[in-house]
């Protein structure tokens, strides 16, 4: 029997993370054993390659301006697994993650010795307890990130009330298979009967995909620079960017987003456009201060994040080659004139050398690859150097190469630490203790 939130962590961590054949299977019979809980949310679910996160945090801290409540699901956490599961951005308590996972942990025992209903996932068992949680707590809405692709993410298996696809690019092809076309088709399998869906900046031959999946689903596509759009007007002189927001319920002047980088604009406009339908639907007033407010006090961790400001440190988990030719189209426009330390690893699955070579048109970088404590790790005996042996520098663990920086760097330069998010929270985490 659990009886901490230790306990419940490891319980949930042992679990392997994905089933032998993908599918809503387990986590249905899982549910259902639960009585349902994800029958009583009003849910909005988000799916996309890169930007659901930043999405989620916009979106659900607007709602909290209208003085909802709001319950968030996401992947994955930066310090502990509490912060997957939160309302208001609080998360799940110790107390009540033990509680929950005590309720799931015998009906999965019982699962793993039924041939059937054997493998009950991490994800899955996470979900459940997020379902399970807000049910308990009663939030006014929950809004729930995809874990990975869409049609056969443990999500999928709830009646939303909106979906919203961010963006589409290449990321876990071994899951979701090796072209832009199949990967958008994983996603817009969240598209449910009748039920709206946003879509972000999306290139046209995955929206083409998304459409079709739409009209079938006779679901009315809301679409980015056609529906909604936006007017860039820049960086924010202190930190964020600014733009103008356009619909059909008009123009909204001067919005600032807290979260720097262009790409973060787009992502706001997503939640903006989620938000103006969330107020229709539950007739609510669709309040400019509540836009304005909500998009200045998102924080998302690990997304452009500053940590220090003297030397500048910035943390970015841009985790594949889609993320990572946005942050240097992003590096580039805000701090050309910085020279640029880049602390940077990834899981072995990725394709390294396609993030590097973005990297590499950051203008005035120098890179430092490394490897960190987890099992998946890139491996630094190929040879990646070649790619530009004056720019690129191999250290075997990154606090050396970290060391390495500080003792050079000056308060102009910057230190960038990116790569997967996995990487990012380890060095954050460090990185924080010793400036506390």
């Amino acid at each position: 029997m659990i009886k901490t939130a230790e306990e419940a962590t490891q319980f949930i961590e042992s679990r392997q993370k994905f089933g032998s054949k993908p599918g809503l299977q387990r986590i249905s019979a899982l549910l259902d054993a639960l009585d349902h809980p994800e029958k009583d949310l009003s849910i909005v679910h988000i799916a996309g390659t890169n930007g659901k996160g930043s999405t989620v945090s916009f979106l659900s801290t607007m709602l909290q301006e209208t003085g909802w409540s709001i319950g968030t699901f996401t992947s994955p956490y930066i310090e502990e697994l509490n912060e997957r599961i939160a309302i208001n951005g609080q998360p799940i308590s110790d107390d009540a993650l033990t509680s929950i996972v005590a309720q799931i942990q015998p009906i999965i025992d019982s699962a793993d010795a039924a041939s059937d209903l054997f493998e009950i996932t991490e994800f899955e068992v996470l979900t459940a307890a997020a379902f399970l949680y807000f049910k308990e707590q009663g939030p006014d809405m929950v809004v729930l990130e995809v874990g990975l692709g869409g049609l056969y993410d443990s999500t999928n298996i709830i009646s939303p009330l909106l979906t919203a696809i961010t963006t589409i690019g290449m990321d876990h092809e071994q899951v979701l298979g090796d072209t832009i076309e199949k990967i958008a088709a994983q996603k817009a399998g969240i598209i449910k009967d009748k039920v709206p869906v946003v879509t972000g900046k999306i290139p046209p031959e995955a929206l083409k995909v998304i459409e079709e999946t739409a009209e079938k689903k006779q679901a009315k596509v809301y679409h980015f620079n056609v529906d909604y759009s936006i007017d860039y007007k820049g960086p924010y002189p202190d930190w964020g960017e600014q733009f103008d927001f356009y619909n059909e319920a008009g123009k909204i002047p001067k919005l600032i987003t807290s979260l720097l980088g262009k790409h973060q604009t787009e992502n706001a406009a997503v939640a903006v456009q989620l938000f103006y339908l969330v107020c229709q639907f539950k007739k609510i007033p669709f309040d400019e201060k509540n836009v304005k407010n909500g998009l200045l006090k998102t924080a998302w961790p690990a997304r452009m994040e500053r940590i220090n400001q003297e030397p500048l440190i910035i943390l970015d988990g841009a985790h594949n080659e889609q993320g990572i030719k946005r942050l240097a189209e992003n590096i580039n426009n805000e701090f050309k004139n910085r020279h640029i330390y880049v602390i940077f690893s990834a899981l072995e699955r990725k394709n390294v050398e396609g993030m590097l070579e973005q990297l590499l048109e950051i203008s005035n970088a120098e890179i430092y690859l490394t490897n960190f404590d987890y099992a998946e790790v890139m491996r630094l005996e190929k040879n990646y150097q070649r790619i530009d042996e004056d720019r690129i520098n191999i250290v075997s663990l990154w606090h050396f190469g970290l060391a390495n920086i500080l003792e050079k760097i000056s308060d102009d330069d910057m230190i960038l630490v990116t790569g997967s998010l996995y990487f990012v929270a380890e060095v954050r985490k460090l990185i924080k203790d010793l400036i506390s």
